[in-house]
């Protein structure tokens, strides 16, 4: 992976990306006036991160590019600071000030959502393994501007890690995190989704495994969920009562750690 910035950009924005490059071990590129084809062609590199004013861009030469944006995330937060429900989170049975470890973050929306209903007080980490995703969501969550202080103020509370989460599972305490929610890609993907689809080019694509559930049920305090495609074989594989809800493609799973024999 190499970063570079957009076409003349600012002193300041030059300046971000050298840091995050450096803070990475990756390759930083002025980008002068080369074009991005150009760009791959010269330095190599299977992807290309492109740091903006108020974003930032992820692109491989044969993928559609990824570009950090809360997408229904943004749409979500706004309900939940109306004071609606959520069911990711009404599934999860959080409260504010709870701690959350959000073990694969993809593009962040959900821990977006997490970080809103948790307030000021709460602690939301997000694990992602993919470099370039990490990349992406980093420094997305650093400088995109929503429009809205809440959601702003909650997207730079999210402390995001760049780590598998069966490591950084082994090495947590018992019962040492409120809520552990768990997004793999779905073993049967939704083909309608537009948001998710290029998200498969870069994200891990294994299994969620029993060992990683159980490893979770240890460090939570109230509740392991996991999100999968509405009636899949992985909520009973798994151990998680399927939460369902009429019309959804999609369901949650909950394992309740109060309810443990």
């Amino acid at each position: 992976m190499i970063i570079t910035t957009g076409d003349r950009p600012l002193t300041e924005v030059a300046a971000r990306a050298e840091r995050l490059a450096e803070r990475l071990g990756v390759r930083y590129i002025a980008r002068g006036n080369l074009s991005m084809n150009k760009l791959f062609s010269r330095y190599g590199g299977a992807e290309v991160l492109v740091v903006l004013l108020e974003g930032v861009r992820l692109l491989r030469p044969d993928r559609p590019q990824l570009q950090f944006h809360p997408s229904m995330g943004f749409v979500r937060a706004k309900r939940v600071l109306k004071g609606d429900g959520d069911p990711m989170l009404d599934s999860a049975g959080m409260a504010p000030g709870d701690s959350v470890l959000d073990c694969t973050a993809g593009l962040g929306s959900d821990a977006l959502l997490f970080a809103v209903r948790g307030g000021e007080r709460s602690c939301v980490t997000a694990l992602e393994s993919s470099l370039p995703l990490y990349a992406l969501l980093a420094e997305g969550m650093a400088n995109y501007t929503s429009g809205i202080e809440e959601v702003d103020a909650a997207l730079r509370r999210i402390n995001v890690v760049n780590s598998d989460h069966q490591s950084y599972l082994a090495s947590l305490p018992d019962g040492s995190v409120d809520i552990v929610y768990f997004d793999p890609m779905f073993r049967e993907p939704l083909e309608d989704s537009a948001a998710i689809s290029p998200l498969r080019a870069y994200a891990n694509s294994a299994s969620l495994s029993q060992e990683s559930v159980l490893a979770a049920v240890r460090v939570a305090r109230k509740a392991v969920v996991l999100k999968e495609k509405r009636g899949s074989g992985e909520f009973s594989r798994l151990g998680f009562e399927e939460m369902l809800r009429p019309g959804a493609k999609t369901s949650y799973g909950v394992i309740r750690i109060d309810q443990r024999s």
